[in-house]
Protein backbone atom coordinates (compact mmCIF):
# COMPACT_ATOMS: atom_id res chain seq x y z
CA UNK A 1 0.00 0.00 0.00
CA UNK A 2 1.54 3.42 -0.37
CA UNK A 3 -0.39 6.32 -0.48
CA UNK A 4 -1.67 9.30 -3.01
CA UNK A 5 1.65 12.17 -2.88
CA UNK A 6 -1.34 14.86 -3.11
CA UNK A 7 -5.06 13.47 -1.24
CA UNK A 8 -2.97 11.53 1.44
CA UNK A 9 -4.80 8.86 0.59
CA UNK A 10 -4.56 4.71 0.13
CA UNK A 11 -3.81 3.94 -3.26
CA UNK A 12 -4.15 -0.10 -3.64
CA UNK A 13 -3.16 -1.60 -6.87
CA UNK A 14 -5.76 -4.08 -8.25
CA UNK A 15 -3.42 -5.29 -11.42
CA UNK A 16 -1.09 -7.65 -9.12
CA UNK A 17 -1.52 -10.42 -6.97
CA UNK A 18 -4.99 -8.88 -6.06
CA UNK A 19 -7.55 -8.35 -8.43
CA UNK A 20 -10.67 -8.24 -6.35
CA UNK A 21 -10.82 -5.49 -3.63
CA UNK A 22 -10.74 -7.08 0.15
CA UNK A 23 -12.76 -6.14 2.92
CA UNK A 24 -9.77 -4.23 4.94
CA UNK A 25 -8.93 -2.27 1.42
CA UNK A 26 -12.94 -1.11 1.26
CA UNK A 27 -13.27 -0.03 4.81
CA UNK A 28 -10.53 2.56 3.93
CA UNK A 29 -13.27 4.09 1.03
CA UNK A 30 -16.41 5.90 1.53
CA UNK A 31 -17.84 6.01 -2.22
CA UNK A 32 -15.72 4.30 -5.52
CA UNK A 33 -15.91 6.57 -8.29
CA UNK A 34 -14.76 4.57 -11.41
CA UNK A 35 -13.45 7.13 -14.60
CA UNK A 36 -11.25 4.20 -17.22
CA UNK A 37 -11.42 4.61 -20.88
CA UNK A 38 -12.32 1.16 -21.83
CA UNK A 39 -12.38 -0.48 -25.34
CA UNK A 40 -15.59 -1.95 -24.92
CA UNK A 41 -13.42 -5.26 -24.95
CA UNK A 42 -14.76 -8.60 -23.24
CA UNK A 43 -10.50 -9.33 -23.07
CA UNK A 44 -9.05 -6.18 -22.00
CA UNK A 45 -8.97 -6.56 -18.54
CA UNK A 46 -10.84 -3.20 -17.36
CA UNK A 47 -14.09 -5.51 -17.85
CA UNK A 48 -13.02 -8.06 -15.32
CA UNK A 49 -11.23 -4.99 -12.78
CA UNK A 50 -14.97 -3.49 -13.16
CA UNK A 51 -16.76 -6.80 -12.27
CA UNK A 52 -15.29 -7.49 -9.07
CA UNK A 53 -14.85 -3.81 -7.87
CA UNK A 54 -18.89 -3.85 -8.13
CA UNK A 55 -18.85 -7.15 -6.10
CA UNK A 56 -16.34 -5.67 -3.60
CA UNK A 57 -18.86 -2.89 -3.27
CA UNK A 58 -21.68 -4.60 -2.84
CA UNK A 59 -20.24 -7.19 -0.05
CA UNK A 60 -19.24 -3.82 1.75
CA UNK A 61 -22.00 -1.71 0.85
CA UNK A 62 -19.90 1.30 -0.63
CA UNK A 63 -21.56 3.17 -3.43
CA UNK A 64 -20.39 3.10 -6.76
CA UNK A 65 -20.29 6.05 -9.32
CA UNK A 66 -19.58 5.03 -12.89
CA UNK A 67 -18.37 8.35 -14.94
CA UNK A 68 -19.14 7.14 -18.71
CA UNK A 69 -16.62 7.36 -21.05
CA UNK A 70 -17.14 6.71 -25.27
CA UNK A 71 -15.98 3.55 -26.38
CA UNK A 72 -14.57 3.24 -30.24
CA UNK A 73 -17.02 0.85 -31.51
CA UNK A 74 -20.15 1.15 -29.81
CA UNK A 75 -22.26 -1.00 -32.27
CA UNK A 76 -20.16 -4.16 -32.67
CA UNK A 77 -21.33 -6.90 -30.97
CA UNK A 78 -19.12 -9.15 -32.24
CA UNK A 79 -17.15 -12.83 -31.78
CA UNK A 80 -18.03 -15.74 -29.37
CA UNK A 81 -19.58 -15.25 -25.97
CA UNK A 82 -17.33 -16.50 -23.32
CA UNK A 83 -18.26 -20.05 -21.90
CA UNK A 84 -18.39 -20.74 -18.04
CA UNK A 85 -15.88 -23.56 -18.43
CA UNK A 86 -13.29 -20.62 -20.05
CA UNK A 87 -14.52 -17.60 -17.82
CA UNK A 88 -10.78 -16.15 -16.83
CA UNK A 89 -9.94 -12.66 -16.11
CA UNK A 90 -9.68 -11.92 -19.67
CA UNK A 91 -13.02 -13.60 -20.24
CA UNK A 92 -14.90 -12.89 -17.00
CA UNK A 93 -18.45 -13.05 -18.14
CA UNK A 94 -21.03 -14.39 -20.57
CA UNK A 95 -20.72 -11.46 -22.76
CA UNK A 96 -18.96 -11.42 -26.49
CA UNK A 97 -15.60 -10.44 -27.68
CA UNK A 98 -16.59 -7.15 -28.31
CA UNK A 99 -19.16 -6.21 -26.27
CA UNK A 100 -20.00 -2.46 -27.75
CA UNK A 101 -20.74 -1.40 -24.04
CA UNK A 102 -19.41 1.76 -22.48
CA UNK A 103 -18.28 1.58 -19.21
CA UNK A 104 -21.50 2.74 -17.49
CA UNK A 105 -24.06 0.53 -19.58
CA UNK A 106 -21.46 -2.47 -18.25
CA UNK A 107 -22.34 -1.65 -15.39
CA UNK A 108 -25.40 -1.74 -15.42
CA UNK A 109 -25.49 -4.87 -17.12
CA UNK A 110 -23.28 -5.92 -14.72
CA UNK A 111 -25.59 -4.91 -11.44
CA UNK A 112 -28.72 -6.43 -13.16
CA UNK A 113 -27.11 -9.56 -14.83
CA UNK A 114 -25.59 -10.59 -11.38
CA UNK A 115 -28.18 -9.64 -9.26
CA UNK A 116 -25.84 -7.69 -7.05
CA UNK A 117 -27.33 -5.40 -4.53
CA UNK A 118 -25.18 -2.12 -4.46
CA UNK A 119 -25.75 1.61 -4.71
CA UNK A 120 -24.90 2.25 -8.42
CA UNK A 121 -24.86 5.68 -9.95
CA UNK A 122 -23.71 6.17 -13.66
CA UNK A 123 -22.99 9.87 -14.89
CA UNK A 124 -23.98 9.78 -18.26
CA UNK A 125 -22.10 11.47 -21.44
CA UNK A 126 -23.79 14.84 -22.39
CA UNK A 127 -24.55 14.50 -26.65
CA UNK A 128 -22.99 11.08 -27.52
CA UNK A 129 -24.67 8.74 -29.72
CA UNK A 130 -23.35 5.52 -31.16
CA UNK A 131 -21.44 6.67 -33.28
CA UNK A 132 -17.57 5.55 -33.64
CA UNK A 133 -15.70 8.60 -34.93
CA UNK A 134 -14.46 11.38 -33.00
CA UNK A 135 -15.62 14.76 -32.70
CA UNK A 136 -13.09 17.46 -33.18
CA UNK A 137 -14.63 18.81 -30.25
CA UNK A 138 -13.44 15.80 -28.11
CA UNK A 139 -10.81 16.26 -25.59
CA UNK A 140 -7.55 14.36 -26.16
CA UNK A 141 -7.58 10.23 -26.03
CA UNK A 142 -5.99 9.81 -23.03
CA UNK A 143 -4.07 5.91 -23.19
CA UNK A 144 -5.69 3.75 -20.78
CA UNK A 145 -2.62 1.31 -21.43
CA UNK A 146 0.97 1.61 -22.77
CA UNK A 147 -0.21 -0.53 -25.56
CA UNK A 148 -3.05 1.20 -26.38
CA UNK A 149 -1.62 4.62 -27.45
CA UNK A 150 -4.10 5.83 -29.73
CA UNK A 151 -8.32 5.97 -30.35
CA UNK A 152 -7.11 3.89 -33.67
CA UNK A 153 -5.22 0.95 -32.27
CA UNK A 154 -8.26 0.82 -29.63
CA UNK A 155 -10.40 -0.09 -32.74
CA UNK A 156 -8.46 -2.39 -34.01
CA UNK A 157 -7.59 -4.25 -30.87
CA UNK A 158 -9.54 -6.93 -31.35
CA UNK A 159 -8.59 -7.66 -35.00
CA UNK A 160 -5.28 -8.24 -34.21
CA UNK A 161 -4.98 -9.01 -30.27
CA UNK A 162 -4.31 -13.17 -31.42
CA UNK A 163 -0.70 -12.29 -31.28
CA UNK A 164 -0.44 -12.34 -28.01
CA UNK A 165 -1.40 -15.98 -28.07
CA UNK A 166 0.61 -16.32 -31.85
CA UNK A 167 3.65 -14.05 -30.71
CA UNK A 168 5.32 -14.84 -34.16
CA UNK A 169 2.51 -12.84 -35.73
CA UNK A 170 3.76 -9.16 -34.32
CA UNK A 171 1.22 -6.78 -33.91
CA UNK A 172 3.58 -3.38 -33.35
CA UNK A 173 3.21 -3.61 -29.58
CA UNK A 174 5.37 -1.08 -28.56
CA UNK A 175 5.02 1.02 -31.32
CA UNK A 176 3.40 3.81 -32.43
CA UNK A 177 1.09 1.45 -34.48
CA UNK A 178 0.26 -1.51 -31.65
CA UNK A 179 -2.55 -3.40 -32.55
CA UNK A 180 -2.77 -1.59 -35.92
CA UNK A 181 -0.43 -4.07 -37.99
CA UNK A 182 0.29 -7.55 -38.42
CA UNK A 183 3.87 -8.32 -39.95
CA UNK A 184 6.04 -11.38 -39.09
CA UNK A 185 9.61 -12.36 -41.44
CA UNK A 186 7.39 -15.01 -43.45
CA UNK A 187 4.59 -12.24 -44.19
CA UNK A 188 4.91 -10.81 -47.82
CA UNK A 189 2.33 -7.21 -47.86
CA UNK A 190 0.89 -7.35 -51.27
CA UNK A 191 -0.59 -10.59 -51.82
CA UNK A 192 -1.81 -10.43 -48.73
CA UNK A 193 -3.65 -7.43 -48.18
CA UNK A 194 -4.79 -8.21 -51.79
CA UNK A 195 -5.93 -11.17 -50.15
CA UNK A 196 -7.73 -10.13 -47.39
CA UNK A 197 -9.34 -7.44 -49.59
CA UNK A 198 -11.32 -10.11 -50.93
CA UNK A 199 -12.79 -11.08 -48.28
CA UNK A 200 -15.54 -8.66 -48.56
CA UNK A 201 -14.82 -8.08 -45.38
CA UNK A 202 -17.16 -4.29 -44.54
CA UNK A 203 -15.82 -1.07 -43.00
CA UNK A 204 -12.02 -1.58 -42.89
CA UNK A 205 -9.11 -1.75 -45.33
CA UNK A 206 -6.09 -3.69 -45.35
CA UNK A 207 -2.87 -1.61 -46.43
CA UNK A 208 0.48 -2.94 -47.25
CA UNK A 209 3.14 -1.47 -44.36
CA UNK A 210 6.85 -2.51 -43.74
CA UNK A 211 7.85 -1.13 -40.04
CA UNK A 212 10.25 -2.08 -37.15
CA UNK A 213 9.19 -4.48 -34.18
CA UNK A 214 9.77 -3.90 -30.82
CA UNK A 215 7.91 -6.94 -29.29
CA UNK A 216 10.51 -9.88 -28.22
CA UNK A 217 9.84 -12.32 -31.00
CA UNK A 218 10.83 -10.07 -33.84
CA UNK A 219 12.63 -6.65 -32.35
CA UNK A 220 14.54 -4.53 -34.14
CA UNK A 221 13.49 -6.70 -37.32
CA UNK A 222 11.93 -4.60 -39.99
CA UNK A 223 8.45 -6.45 -40.91
CA UNK A 224 6.48 -6.98 -44.13
CA UNK A 225 2.83 -7.00 -43.17
CA UNK A 226 -0.35 -5.33 -43.13
CA UNK A 227 -1.48 -2.34 -41.56
CA UNK A 228 -5.53 -2.08 -40.52
CA UNK A 229 -7.40 1.18 -41.11
CA UNK A 230 -11.34 1.48 -39.81
CA UNK A 231 -13.34 3.14 -42.09
CA UNK A 232 -16.62 2.66 -41.09
CA UNK A 233 -16.88 1.91 -36.94
CA UNK A 234 -20.58 1.19 -37.49
CA UNK A 235 -20.03 -1.68 -40.29
CA UNK A 236 -16.24 -2.95 -38.68
CA UNK A 237 -16.27 -6.31 -36.87
CA UNK A 238 -13.00 -6.12 -35.86
CA UNK A 239 -13.15 -10.41 -33.73
CA UNK A 240 -15.27 -11.61 -37.28
CA UNK A 241 -12.10 -9.69 -39.05
CA UNK A 242 -9.59 -11.45 -36.86
CA UNK A 243 -11.09 -15.03 -37.71
CA UNK A 244 -10.56 -13.88 -41.53
CA UNK A 245 -7.37 -12.95 -41.25
CA UNK A 246 -6.23 -16.11 -39.31
CA UNK A 247 -8.12 -17.94 -42.34
CA UNK A 248 -6.27 -16.00 -44.78
CA UNK A 249 -2.69 -16.43 -43.14
CA UNK A 250 -3.35 -20.42 -42.95
CA UNK A 251 -4.50 -20.57 -46.70
CA UNK A 252 -1.45 -18.40 -48.01
CA UNK A 253 1.32 -19.64 -45.18
CA UNK A 254 0.40 -22.55 -44.05
CA UNK A 255 -1.47 -23.70 -40.90
CA UNK A 256 1.69 -24.76 -39.41
CA UNK A 257 3.21 -21.54 -39.33
CA UNK A 258 0.46 -19.58 -37.96
CA UNK A 259 -0.79 -22.13 -35.73
CA UNK A 260 2.56 -23.78 -34.31
CA UNK A 261 5.17 -20.57 -34.67
CA UNK A 262 6.98 -19.56 -31.96
CA UNK A 263 5.92 -18.93 -28.37
CA UNK A 264 2.37 -20.07 -29.54
CA UNK A 265 -0.17 -20.27 -26.63
CA UNK A 266 -3.13 -22.18 -27.71
CA UNK A 267 -5.08 -21.93 -24.29
CA UNK A 268 -4.07 -18.31 -24.11
CA UNK A 269 -6.08 -17.98 -27.65
CA UNK A 270 -9.19 -19.76 -26.04
CA UNK A 271 -8.97 -17.77 -22.76
CA UNK A 272 -8.87 -14.76 -25.29
CA UNK A 273 -11.51 -15.90 -26.88
CA UNK A 274 -13.89 -17.20 -24.08
CA UNK A 275 -14.01 -20.65 -26.01
CA UNK A 276 -11.71 -23.22 -27.71
CA UNK A 277 -14.18 -23.67 -30.59
CA UNK A 278 -12.72 -21.13 -32.57
CA UNK A 279 -9.48 -22.31 -33.02
CA UNK A 280 -10.35 -25.70 -33.42
CA UNK A 281 -12.54 -24.90 -36.15
CA UNK A 282 -10.12 -22.78 -37.81
CA UNK A 283 -7.14 -25.55 -37.34
CA UNK A 284 -10.11 -28.08 -38.83
CA UNK A 285 -10.48 -26.12 -41.71
CA UNK A 286 -13.93 -24.76 -41.01
CA UNK A 287 -14.56 -22.05 -43.25
CA UNK A 288 -14.12 -18.18 -41.68
CA UNK A 289 -18.37 -17.43 -42.31
CA UNK A 290 -18.89 -20.80 -40.56
CA UNK A 291 -17.10 -20.12 -37.58
CA UNK A 292 -18.33 -16.42 -37.54
CA UNK A 293 -22.18 -18.08 -37.74
CA UNK A 294 -22.11 -20.04 -35.22
CA UNK A 295 -21.96 -17.06 -32.50
CA UNK A 296 -25.35 -15.25 -34.01
CA UNK A 297 -27.64 -17.62 -31.59
CA UNK A 298 -25.74 -16.21 -28.65
CA UNK A 299 -25.25 -12.62 -30.15
CA UNK A 300 -29.16 -12.58 -30.66
CA UNK A 301 -29.53 -13.52 -27.19
CA UNK A 302 -26.94 -10.55 -25.81
CA UNK A 303 -28.55 -7.64 -27.95
CA UNK A 304 -31.61 -8.34 -26.36
CA UNK A 305 -29.90 -8.66 -22.53
CA UNK A 306 -28.77 -5.28 -23.53
CA UNK A 307 -31.57 -3.74 -24.04
CA UNK A 308 -31.92 -2.47 -20.06
CA UNK A 309 -28.37 -1.28 -19.75
CA UNK A 310 -28.35 0.86 -22.78
CA UNK A 311 -28.16 4.99 -22.50
CA UNK A 312 -28.31 6.10 -25.56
Amino acid sequence: TRRHPDWNIPVFSLFGACHKPTPRMMRTVDVVVVDLQDLGARCYTYLATLNLMLEAAAEAGVPVIVADRPVPLPRAIDGPVAEPEWFSFVAPLPLPMSTALTPAEAARWIVAERRLDVNLEVVPMRGWRREGRRGPDWPDFVPPSPAIRTWECAATYLATVFSEALPDIDCGRGTALGFRVLGAPWMRAEPLCEALAGCGLPGVTFNPCRYVAAAPAHAGHELDGVRLAVTDPAAFRPVTASVFILETLARLYGPRRVWHGRGARHEWFDKLYGTDRARRDLLQGVPAAAVCAAWEPALRACRKGYAAARLY
